[in-house]
């Protein structure tokens, strides 16, 4: 059983496209179970009907509006890296609302639903592939999981859009007397979980590389501190993921193929830059096409034994 995962990870969400392009329409690869978080809960229906074309369209001409339809930032250059500034108009009135957060990202749900049609979902849905997507359950404080074959297509599109709001950037949403949020809070990558629902064979796409390559710029205000901290954080959880995952792996008798971002794509992942992204699609494809021709099948990363 083969399964492909995809981290989290914002607008670098176009590089994991182009290295899933790869290996679906070039290495011919079936995958009977997709599972992603965050950026890669948008992908992997698409992926799972083959429809990488739409989807790759969908990436590269994605722009902020298309996301937020209150942006709580704003941004701006410095020194040649996009930094983030509060838009205190926009945070004050969503604020007065009576919002729990900064902004509020409603525009993504309509796309999601926009993109992935009715029709769509119900091929998928017959197939005899298993579509998952991360959630994380605050009232709970549990990670939860939430396949395409328990949920009707407006539930199934509601759990995509959760698992992309990256509170208290983006939208909380208080669903079955609980609230939920971002994926990638509890599991940035869930290798765990496919090799849980019996995958043998798993294709990771981590969009961070492997080893840190970057210091990030200082904080210049308080929207700037929390995306500092936040991505310490979810760096954390990453590492933790991948080095749970190989041990599972390592028992189980699983293989595991992992594709890191060979540089540094971007240090602010809530920026939605479309030339940016359609050259991180591109060079996704290049990547995995490299890294398949330097080594065999076997040979791609498949230590799985915990470090």
């Amino acid at each position: 059983m083969r399964a492909l995962v995809i981290s989290g990870g914002g607008s670098k969400g176009a590089f994991a496209g182009g290295v899933a392009q790869y290996l679906i329409e070039e290495k011919g690869h079936e995958y009977d179970l997709l599972i992603g978080t965050s950026t890669g809960s948008l992908l992997v229906s698409h992926l799972g009907l083959k429809n990488v074309e739409k989807i790759k369209n969908v990436y590269t001409n994605v722009n902020q509006h298309a996301i937020f339809n209150r942006r709580p930032f704003t941004i701006k250059k410095k020194k040649g890296v996009e930094t983030i500034g509060i838009n205190h108009f926009n945070v004050l009135r969503n604020l007065l609302r009576g919002s729990k957060t900064f902004g509020e990202s409603h525009h993504l749900k309509k796309l999601i639903q926009k993109t992935l049609s009715e029709s769509e979902f119900d091929i998928l849905k017959a197939s005899q592939k298993d579509v998952v997507v991360t959630v994380s359950n605050l009232s709970l404080n549990q990670v939860e999981y939430k396949s395409i074959n328990d949920f009707t297509y407006d539930e199934f599109c509601e759990w995509i859009w959760i698992s992309c709001n990256y509170t208290p950037f983006m939208t909380l949403v208080k669903k079955d007397g609980c609230e939920y949020a971002d994926g990638g809070l509890g599991s940035m990558v869930p290798i765990e979980e496919a090799i849980k629902r019996g995958a043998t064979t798993v294709d990771a796409i981590i969009l961070q590389t492997e080893v840190t390559a970057f210091n990030r710029m200082p904080s210049i205000n308080a929207f700037s501190l929390l995306t500092n901290m936040f991505a310490f954080m979810l760096d954390r959880i990453e590492s933790q993921n991948v080095r749970i995952g190989k041990f599972v792996a390592n028992n189980q008798n699983a293989i595991i193929n992992f594709y890191y971002t060979p540089t540094v794509l971007t240090t602010n992942s809530l920026v939605f830059d479309k030339e940016k992204m359609t050259k991180w699609w591109q060079s996704g494809f290049e990547f995995a096409k490299y890294k398949n021709q330097e080594t065999s099948p076997l040979e791609i990363e498949t230590e799985t034994k915990p470090e």
